[in-house]
């Protein structure tokens, strides 16, 4: 029956017009606020829902986002879209999520599907791994709304929320050169067309740069962003030999670190003792290894607030206002590093 139940039933059952009804369910000036309350209760015991598609044709909005994400098993993501959707629910937007599992591909899939659908506005952690970006470039001119979180794509003409990833890890790397006198450093990076993998892998660099400590190219192994990769990129390592092994190893993120771990172990190897490691984003997972694992806090709740607030007042104050907004990190210092 609830379904059923229009402004109209509403203002027969007051005694009053339906524009009377509508405006008080909208909140408007030219409404008593003893009306207003007596409409809300009966719309209540009438079981009465807004029309979001007939309300949509008056505003010309959906009051929906669209969020891609490019992979969901990374407890990182799942954080962030609860940042979003917390924002989302208290300014009366519902969201819908697309996963792009690291390929262009589904990813430019799904910003189309999800622009067919009319949302108001798209949040995008991008999974681009080339350096063509004619499609967001296209999309922006077009008229979409978008706010890059996470993974920036940057002089596009679109705002993005995301870390310092470069001074991140530059701080990370120094703690293992200057508390633990590590000099040998290898870091296990992130594709370079995607900026967290171009700007930690900077970062490393800066730190042994600023004390004068060599950088070894056979010591800079592409990881990608999983478990699956980071494993395999330290086995490359690892088949170096003994006497040929770093003393400390940057990881890209929690993920590569964990997928690494089980590779040093799995070669009977102890951390810290034998190698020290450390991450980037402080998982879920990073404080429950049997060595714990020293990391860089990214806060992904704040992020998907942030994140979520921007592209809400681009939507509804038409603020078009470039900004790369920095959330801060700190450091986890745990055992892995040998702490």
């Amino acid at each position: 029956m609830s379904s059923e139940v229009t402004l109209k039933h509403i203002a027969q059952a007051l005694g009053v017009s339906a524009m009377t009804v509508s405006r008080a369910l909208n909140d408007r000036d030219n409404v008593d606020e003893k009306t207003k309350e007596r409409v809300r209760e009966k719309a209540q015991s009438m079981g009465y829902t807004p029309n979001r598609v007939a309300k949509s044709l008056v505003s010309r909005k959906t009051h929906t986002i669209g969020v891609v994400i490019p992979e969901i098993t990374h407890a990182f993501f799942p954080e962030v879209v609860r940042g979003i959707e917390e924002i989302a629910y208290k300014l009366d937007y519902q969201l819908f999520l697309t996963n792009a599992n690291e390929l262009f591909s589904r990813e430019k899939e799904a910003i189309e599907t999800l622009r067919s659908q009319r949302v108001d506005g798209l949040l995008i952690s991008s999974s681009l791994t080339h350096e063509d970006y004619s499609f967001y470039q296209d999309i922006i001119a077009g008229g979409a709304k978008v706010v890059f979180f996470d993974r920036c794509i940057e002089d596009i003409g679109a705002s993005c929320v995301s870390v310092n990833d470069q001074e991140s890890s530059r701080k990370i790397t120094e703690h293992l050169i200057t508390e633990h006198n590590h000099t040998q450093l290898a870091h296990l990076s992130g594709p370079q067309k995607v900026s967290i993998g171009k700007e930690r892998l900077q970062g490393y660099i800066d730190a042994l740069e600023a004390h004068d400590l060599t950088i070894s190219d056979e010591w800079i192994i592409q990881a990608g962003f999983k478990e699956n990769t980071g494993y395999e990129a330290m086995i490359r390592l690892l088949e170096k030999g003994r006497e040929n092994l770093p003393e400390a190893v940057v990881a890209v993120n929690d993920p590569t670190a964990i997928g690494a771990i089980e590779a040093i172990n799995e070669y009977g190897l102890s951390i810290p003792d034998d190698i020290a490691i450390v991450g980037f984003t402080d998982d879920i997972r990073s404080p429950l290894l049997n060595v714990p694992l020293t990391t860089v806090h990214q806060p992904a709740y704040e992020m998907g607030e942030r994140a979520a607030k921007k592209l809400i007042n681009f939507i509804e104050e038409d603020d078009t206002t470039v900004e790369k907004i920095e959330v801060p990190t700190t450091l986890k210092i745990r055992s892995s590093c040998g702490c």
